[in-house]
């Protein structure tokens, strides 16, 4: 049973041996969406095989090894396999949770209205519910928790999951579930683990070609879309992070997902196509993949820079090209959808409050890396042009900042996912850079008071998150680096590279000297005006 329990057809069943079988072979392989097997299908030759029926969830897989019996072949539900599994008002509750908190924010899978009403029937797919709640137990506050860390209540779930997940099963099942579990291993700050089951998925998709599959029902071929997009964006951040290359390409001919509002109507015993305009420009999801190109173009110039790929006229017309899609993305925003408190208000109202925040901290962020190595040469030139760059690092980072306080102080709207620790740890520094080289004393205070805040912002979500433990060390890493050497801190290298772009992972104190906390160049950082503890951290 795929995502939100829609009934997969006989012709889109797991398909356990579609695993690229060498041409060569003259002997039949598996039939593929009754088609005929891929040697035969390249040849031009009729295959024996076409028009048998496929291998489905009910015969036996080919495999010599023992399998625990929800892996042989067929996908668990909840109502088969209880064992370890909370009461069901408790998997209910962390499945709320999990949309309520996690889902469209971090990743698209699911129909959120069939997925619950599974939970409910006991027909919910037990690896995607354990995965699920792997995510959303931290944030649970029922008394079945007592007595646990929230950092530490969905490693239970997440090793369910992983005892479930069947990756000879290739199946839209088996793709969520690696999704799930690879969100889970970021959360634990194990980035190496987060892409194996990220690159899992990928290529599991891309072996079902999600975006063509048939599909019985609109909901079935809409859920398609947003697993494969999901992909495609979690692709870009992540495997950057890691420092590998990227497996998803960006692809022009596959339709943006339909406006949330939208999709959420649908039924799953609809087979007509949709009646309503699926209204893509209108959907979160569709815009956070317009950026998502953005972002992939600001790392290739933001790596370009650091290895001279590119001469500095080259950089700079990369530079105003990445501006002007940042711009012209912002232009095109409907007028419902811009970053305004009323905007934020009605999106809450209709339970997608926080996801409408997620779209702008993306904007935000990625508005802030392009231009963030413009502050170190602001330190030592007067170019009109970088300063123009400079400060526009500084507005998007003030944005960031702004819209994380507006979203805190409004019902339903507060981002409690693990990336914003990353993303407000850059902000961060753009404020620690006001403190060091600001001469205006507004501008100054105003960063000081950021600082805080967001220290604040940091300190709560890492009472749920143990990769943020990671994003406060960078944040202190980065601190001892400016204390060492103002001047050269804040240069795009390689290490600035890691800092911006890896962020699962430590980095390692960039000048091996030490610190020289008495230098005039801490003039501007007044820290007997920071809390104690905000104080203390930084050292």
């Amino acid at each position: 049973m795929p995502a939100g329990g829609v009934p997969l057809p006989s012709c889109q069943r797991p398909d356990s041996e579609l695993t690229g079988p060498s041409l060569r072979k003259r002997k039949c392989d598996i039939v593929v969406n009754g088609e005929g097997c891929t040697s035969c299908k390249v040849r031009g030759a009729e295959c024996s095989r076409k028009n048998l029926p496929l291998l489905t969830a009910s015969e036996p897989k080919r495999s010599s090894r023992a399998r625990s019996p929800e892996l042989n072949g067929h996908v668990a539900t909840v109502e088969e396999t209880t064992s370890g599994l909370p009461p069901k008002p408790i998997c209910v509750e962390l499945c709320r949770l999990y949309f309520d908190v996690i889902h469209d924010k971090f990743h698209s899978l699911f129909h959120q209205p069939s997925m619950i009403q599974d939970v409910l029937d006991g027909r919910a797919p037990v690896v995607l519910l354990y995965g699920m709640m792997a995510l959303s137990a931290r944030f649970s506050k029922n008394p079945f928790f007592q007595d646990s860390d929230a950092r530490e209540k969905g490693r239970q779930f997440s090793a369910k999951c992983r005892q479930f997940v069947d990756l000879d099963n290739a199946s839209l099942i088996t793709v969520q579930a690696c999704v799930l579990l690879g969100a889970a291993a970021v959360a634990e700050g194990k980035p190496g683990i987060e892409s194996v089951y990220y690159a899992a998925a990928c290529r599991i998709a891309q072996l079902l070609d999600l975006p063509n599959r048939f599909t019985a029902t609109p909901l079935e071929k809409e859920v398609n879309l947003r697993v494969w997009w999901t992909l495609c964006l979690t692709d870009v951040w992540s495997s950057t992070g890691v420092g590998l290359p990227r497996l998803m390409a960006h692809r022009d001919d596959v339709p943006l997902p339909m406006d949330e509002r939208v999709f959420l109507q649908l039924k799953r015993e609809d087979i007509n196509p949709v009646k309503i305009s699926p209204r893509p420009e209108a959907s979160l999801i569709a815009q956070m993949i317009k950026l998502n190109k953005i972002l992939a173009e600001i790392y290739g110039i933001n790596n370009m820079a650091v290895i001279g790929q590119a001469d500095g006229a080259a950089l700079e017309t990369a530079v105003k090209n990445a501006s002007y899609h940042l711009d012209e993305w912002q232009a095109a925003l409907p007028d419902y959808m811009r970053d305004t408190p009323g905007n934020m208000a009605r999106y809450a109202s209709e339970g997608l409050g926080r996801t409408f925040v997620a779209l702008h901290i993306g904007y935000y962020h990625y508005g802030q890396l392009l231009f963030y190595r413009f502050l170190q040469q602001d330190c030592h030139a007067s170019v009109p042009s970088i300063h123009f760059y400079a400060n526009k690092c500084k507005t998007y980072a003030a944005n960031l900042c702004e819209l994380l306080y507006t979203a805190n102080s409004n019902p339903n709207c507060e981002v409690l996912y693990s990336m914003v620790g990353h993303i407000l740890v850059v902000s961060s520094t753009v404020q620690l850079y006001i403190l060091l080289f600001g001469v205006d004393d507004d501008e100054i205070e105003i960063a000081r008071t950021r600082l805080e805040r967001n220290f604040e912002i940091l300190q709560h979500l890492r009472t749920f998150w143990p990769t943020l433990d990671v994003s406060l060390i960078r944040l202190r890493a980065f601190h001892q680096a400016c204390r060492v050497s103002m001047n050269t801190s804040f240069r795009l290298d390689q290490w600035m590279l890691r800092f911006l772009s890896e962020f699962a992972q430590p980095v390692d104190d960039k000048f091996s000297e030490a610190a020289d906390s008495s230098s005039s160049r801490w003039r501007n950082m007044d820290l007997g005006a920071i809390p104690s503890d905000l104080r203390d951290f930084l050292g």
